[in-house]
């Protein structure tokens, strides 16, 4: 792949994010097409010029076009950003895929494995495409709050590839003065920090929920770091990925940002709601509670040992009452760090 300056950018989703990067996108001066799956919400946003339901008060330029052809959206596309949430990727690309030009690279914001195959995003993606390699595609990962970044505040993000020229053309195409890029060779493991990380913000929001403390809330981020880089090394993903922005620094954004899907998830748990009821009261994808079970097949799949993992799949899906969830973590055998 030959690095060069990537003008034409179709943007696949039309969430916070998707909607979000679009905006980004073209204040770098960049030709933006934004793609929805749902044609009414694409004429919604053609008649205000603004995505009322996940990112109101940021006007979408003109320059901006919204589409809901795919055709349409991919044409002389030179790069795909795709913000589908992981369960939904696999249909929203099978959509796409007669009209994605041969070549064209793809970078994924998701963070997620897909249930079924316990793939990684980029992996469904290529896996729709039937591309023979992971040449083709990338992750960004971070730290990245939507309506922060729609107000410029500065954040800093890992753009990962296998294919290092990729890498840095991502790194080139989405750094600016407020939004920091750095590259790295751990695609698996960017994006299976960016995936396990919301498996231990859920519980975070649980000890919220409870009213534990920040000292139980610390010590659960640091417990949950360790079990999911055991899990990342185990699948062959590199340590230092996990002690880094697209790790714990991922982490630490969602398990304390008050306005996280899955922490909020966690929280309304604790306060003794239960799964249905919670998920009852939105119509926003909650990431985290489909890939607990994910990666509770994972860790069985490779032998590691998850105890907040474990928990938190029970409170989920076995209805464990979240305070014997944490006294059983906490009588757990003691051992060393």
């Amino acid at each position: 792949m030959r690095l060069m300056s990537i003008q034409s950018i179709c943007v696949i989703g039309t969430g916070s994010m998707g909607t979000v990067l679009s905006l980004m996108l073209h204040s770098q001066k960049k030709e933006v097409r934004l793609w929805g799956a749902f044609e009414p919400s694409v004429n919604a946003l053609i008649q205000t010029r603004e995505n009322k339901k996940h990112l109101q008060g940021y006007p979408i330029p003109a320059e901006i076009q919204l589409c809901s052809d795919p055709a349409e959206a991919l044409a002389g596309a030179k790069l795909i950003v795709s913000t589908v949430p992981t369960q939904h990727i696999r249909k929203t690309w099978k959509r796409l895929a007669p009209s994605v030009e041969p070549g064209t690279p793809v970078v994924s914001f998701a963070k997620g494995i897909e249930t079924d195959t316990l793939m990684r995003p980029t992996q469904i993606i290529a896996d729709v495409l039937g591309a023979p390699d992971m040449n083709l595609f990338g992750a960004i990962s971070g730290p990245t709050i939507a309506e922060e970044l729609a107000r410029c505040l500065p954040a800093t993000v890992i753009a990962a590839s296998e294919n290092e020229q990729l890498a840095n053309l991502l790194q080139q195409t989405f750094n600016c003065h407020w939004f920091r890029v750095y590259t790295h060779h751990d695609l698996l493991g960017v994006e299976l920090a960016g995936a396990t990380k919301n498996v231990i913000a859920l519980a975070a929001g649980i000890i919220d929920g409870l009213q534990a403390g920040n000292n139980a809330k610390s010590a659960l981020l640091a417990r949950g770091l360790a079990e999911i880089t055991r899990l990342g090394e185990a699948m062959g993903a590199g340590r230092d990925t996990f002690s880094g922005i697209a790790g714990v620094g991922d982490l630490a954004t969602t398990c304390f940002s008050p306005t996280g899907r899955n922490r909020s998830c966690g929280e309304l748990l604790g306060r003794g709601q239960t799964l249905e009821q919670v998920t009852a009261q939105t119509s926003d994808v909650i990431e985290g509670i489909p890939t607990t079970g994910a990666v509770v097949k994972l860790a069985k799949q490779f032998n590691v040992e998850m105890p907040i993992t474990n928990a938190v799949h029970r409170v989920l899906f076995e209805q464990l009452d979240p305070i014997e969830a944490i006294s059983q973590l906490m009588t757990r055998q003691p051992k060393a760090e």
